[in-house]
């Protein structure tokens, strides 16, 4: 079972825990219906992308903790409100060292922006284990997922570092649970 902690903006507020999974992306890619279909009905899901403007933490059965991060690159957002998000993010990622794993969420239809690149790159300079998962992949066909995979991958390294899901029909939702079980119990 999971459960609300707390909404918080700064290190001073993040709950106390052992380990942690944290869900990024691009506003509007699905991110809410992700933890949604992950977990339960525990995430807003709105119909205006950039909505979450605080770190959303979660308890999950008090074995780990699941972090809902603001969505990144959505423009309407000021620039002092683009700089308080980096800053946010910058705290939040150097700070925490209970990470086991970052959700990186990305619509398989989209080729991934600078933002997208940038947060891979963050993240692997700062040494934080991730995972891709594309999303939305009900809105394509078998053939089209696999035209999408092969675009992404002349942008960004795939390796076998991705899935592909959808929240709409559960499409390996349960295999995402095992990955991230998998990171929670074996590191």
């Amino acid at each position: 079972m999971i459960k609300f902690i707390t909404s918080a903006k700064n290190k001073n507020n993040y709950p106390v825990s052992l380990k942690e999974i944290v869900f990024v992306g691009r506003s509007n890619v699905g991110k809410s219906s992700l933890i949604n279909a992950l977990y339960g009905q525990i995430a807003y899901v709105g119909k205006t992308p950039g909505k979450t403007k605080l770190l959303n933490f979660f308890n999950y059965d008090d074995l780990y903790t699941v972090c809902d991060v603001p969505g990144y690159g959505y423009a309407k957002l000021s620039d002092k409100e683009i700089i308080e998000f980096g800053e946010m993010m910058e705290e939040y990622f150097s700070s925490r060292e209970i990470i086991k794993l970052c959700i990186v969420i990305l619509d398989i239809r989209r080729i991934p922006n600078e933002d997208d690149l940038d947060m891979l790159e963050y993240l692997k300079y700062h040494d934080i284990p991730y995972l891709l998962v594309f999303n939305k992949v009900d809105k394509l066909s078998n053939n089209q997922i696999n035209k999408q995979i092969k675009e992404i991958s002349s942008v960004i390294e795939l390796n076998d570092n991705y899935i592909v899901v959808s929240c709409l029909n559960n499409k390996n939702i349960n295999e995402l649970k095992d990955i991230i079980n998998e990171n929670i119990f074996n590191s």
